[in-house]
């Protein structure tokens, strides 16, 4: 696990957007599988990735992606859908095939086939190359809250009230935020063969800090990613304010071996 902090929600941004940059230009994976997150995190991260889209020729047309969650029972069409909000603030403004993104479907008949077919979809893709990632104030990755297994699969998870009130400036209204939800489990979010993870601002502070430093507990969902053998934290100074280590860690970035990526 690589933490790094940077100068800034634009650095951190541009970072991201670097590394997802690097597996899409790949000469050694020919159809690369892009995780992404959705959420306020990323929209920075993918603001720059269509940046480079459209001023510096970066294509997406060979890759796929898949999501990390949907709302149970929020129709697909509905700009609070996951499904929605990945082509407002991605799909659509890069040449990814709309056909190629794909999500759980949270309007499903059988909420529980689904959730397999989803897993099994990932793996006949052939896993996922790079998975982006946010934290929530409670520690959790996708919607996997405190409680969560470590090695869950793809399962409906009833959110917590500090998640739907997190939420709920999506929404009209605090009542109006789902209470259930469709997401990769803990173990399925670890088979990525690169985990990204995003956190800006103070109030991720104890969330980071708690996941990267503190103990392996399904007490903090998040901290799953200590097990994973390659994790680039990405931080601003804000989300670093809690880590015991966080001197070290600029140490050794500033440090890094230039022929090593993150």
């Amino acid at each position: 696990m690589e933490i790094v902090i940077l100068d800034g929600v634009d650095a951190v941004d541009r970072t991201a957007a670097d590394i997802v940059e690097r597996t899409v230009r790949s000469t050694h994976v020919s159809i690369p599988v892009l995780g992404l997150a959705t959420g306020s995190t990323p929209v920075g991260t993918y603001r720059e990735l269509a940046r480079r889209h459209r001023e510096e020729g970066l294509s997406f047309s060979h890759c796929r992606a898949f999501l990390l969650d949907e709302y149970i029972g929020l129709a697909r069409s509905a700009e609070q859908s996951y499904f929605s909000f990945i082509r407002e603030n991605f799909v659509d403004h890069v040449d990814l095939d709309d056909a190629a993104v794909f999500s759980p479907d949270g309007e499903a008949h059988d909420i529980a086939a689904e959730a397999q077919r989803y897993d099994a979809a990932i793996a006949a893709a052939g896993g996922i190359d790079v998975q982006i990632l946010g934290i929530g104030t409670d520690g959790h990755i996708g919607f996997n809250e405190p409680g969560s297994s470590l090695r869950s699969r793809t399962r409906v998870k009833t959110l917590t009230e500090q998640t739907r009130t997190d939420n709920a400036r999506f929404f009209d209204s605090p009542e109006a935020v789902p209470h259930h939800v469709l997401t990769q489990g803990l173990g399925t979010i670890d088979e990525a063969r690169h985990l990204v993870l995003i956190a800006t601002g103070e109030s991720k502070a104890e969330a980071v800090a708690a996941a990267v430093e503190g103990p392996l507990s399904a007490h903090c969902p998040a901290s799953v990613i200590q097990w994973h053998p390659h994790v680039s934290v990405l931080l601003d100074d804000a989300a670093a304010s809690s880590l015991a280590l966080a001197e070290y860690y600029r140490y050794a970035y500033a440090n890094k071996p230039r022929w090593q990526h993150l």
